[in-house]
């Protein structure tokens, strides 16, 4: 296919002026299911906190908690497997499959068991991100309108992909960094009418999100000031600090996620059931490390941290983070990591600090950066990363910083042959 429009038939225009106005409608009601969905979490991790609150102290306080994370995680499970297998998991992974044909679209009852299930496993405390549910649940919106309305089958790939888009746009506000997602990693090329398509789907569901979610950026920090060329040093070695330790991530999810697996004679729901009564054990003792990431992000952002706890704090995030995808419970990957870069970066800078001085950048300007780049070690989608941080945190001075420390920390595991995390999940089976 041509990516000049200008040398389509005017057939070809008319089909693509019909694939635009059906994109800004997928979009819109991506944007709407993927707003509710933000709203509800945001609903259950405050009724986690509440409820971890008024437990009783104790040893019947912990078990009260462990049996009752056990049992919502052992619930959203069975819910996948009775329901919609395909549900399981981040759900980027079957997009992508879904889009290079190795896998047929879902049933669409994955649309309420991903919301379901997803509300159910991050409100139960494990460490999943909110843009796999609506990345997915966006695809199968956008594909089931564009086939409802009449689309061809070329149509709706190019509506699946494009509300992939519109669901990671909605997930943080992002509505760039979703267009970019769909061509840096679901297709992989330029295609005139998944580009159209997405940039409508975008469009559209940021439209309809922002009335219900708002449009500030989900990260509040201080404006950094233009980094000159002599930091570019400090920032590579964060590059190349994130690329090793994404490798490792790369790893420890993967066999995380094979050897639970392998415990075939434990039924998926038990096997749920014992990861979420472990992350139970440790809400009941320390709340503030469970869930998504987002203020453990915030918190790192704006140096509230004892340096001291930084080291401790990041390894059992990076654990939780492993142990939680292998529940395969609906859920995804970016906001852990984007946890783990920024920690990452923060503790690097007050490292630096130490030995350099004042050469070194501030600390928060480092953990924005180290978000970028420990993305693009684990997705292996720099742009997207890059785009994804600069939506989320307002931040738009730091582009020379993260372009090196981007360059550095894809280049690291690409070197040491590591595959980007989704092709490496795209390969493993589904139970």
């Amino acid at each position: 296919m041509s990516s000049d429009l200008g040398e389509e038939a005017p057939a070809a225009r008319d089909g693509l002026l019909g694939l635009a106005v059906v994109s800004l409608l997928a979009g819109a009601a991506a944007g709407l299911v993927g707003a509710l969905f933000r709203l509800t979490l945001e609903w259950a991790e405050h009724l986690r906190d509440v409820l971890l609150a008024r437990v009783p102290a104790g040893i019947s306080g912990v078990l009260i908690v462990i049996v009752g994370c056990g049992a919502v995680t052992a619930l959203a499970a069975w819910l996948v497997r009775r329901y919609s297998p395909h549900a399981s998991g981040s759900g980027i992974p079957h997009v992508e499959a879904v889009l290079r044909g190795l896998l047929p679209q879902a049933p669409y009852r994955l649309i309420p068991i991903k919301f379901v299930g997803g509300a159910l496993a991050i409100g139960a405390g494990l460490a999943l991100g909110r843009e796999g549910p609506t990345v997915q649940m966006g695809a199968s919106i956008a594909n089931l309108i564009g086939s409802r309305l009449g689309r061809s089958a070329e149509d709706c790939r190019a509506l699946l992909a494009a509300g992939a888009g519109a669901g990671l746009a909605t997930a943080f506000n992002a509505p760039v960094a979703g267009a970019v997602f769909v061509l840096e990693e679901l297709v992989r090329r330029f295609d005139t009418r998944i580009t159209v398509a997405t940039l409508g789907a975008s469009a559209g569901a940021i439209a309809i999100a922002r009335v219900l979610t708002g449009s500030a950026p989900d990260f509040q920090v201080a404006p950094f000031p233009d980094p000159g060329p002599g930091v570019v040093p400090i920032y590579l070695a964060l590059g190349v600090v994130a690329g090793v330790l994404g490798l490792a991530y790369n790893r420890a999810v993967v066999w995380t996620f094979v050897a639970v697996g392998r415990l075939r004679g434990w039924p998926v729901e038990l096997r749920a059931g014992a990861i979420g009564a472990a992350v139970g054990l440790l809400a009941a003792t320390a709340p503030g490390l469970v869930g998504a990431g987002d203020t453990l992000t915030q918190r790192a952002l704006t140096d509230q941290y004892a340096v001291a706890a930084l080291p401790l704090v990041w390894a059992i995030r990076f654990g939780l983070g492993a142990i939680s995808y292998a529940s395969r419970t609906p859920g995804g990957l970016f906001a852990p990591m984007l946890v783990l870069g920024c920690q990452g970066g923060v503790l690097l800078g007050h490292f630096g600090q130490g030995w350099l001085g004042p050469l070194t950048p501030d600390p928060g300007a480092l953990g924005v950066v180290g978000m970028a780049a420990f993305f693009a070690a684990v997705v292996r989608a720099p742009v997207t990363g890059m785009i994804l941080v600069t939506e989320l945190t307002g931040s738009f001075t730091l582009w020379l910083p993260l372009l090196a420390a981007s360059f550095a920390a894809m280049l690291v595991p690409t070197l040491l042959r590591n595959p980007p995390i989704y092709d490496s999940l795209r390969e493993q089976p589904e139970r």
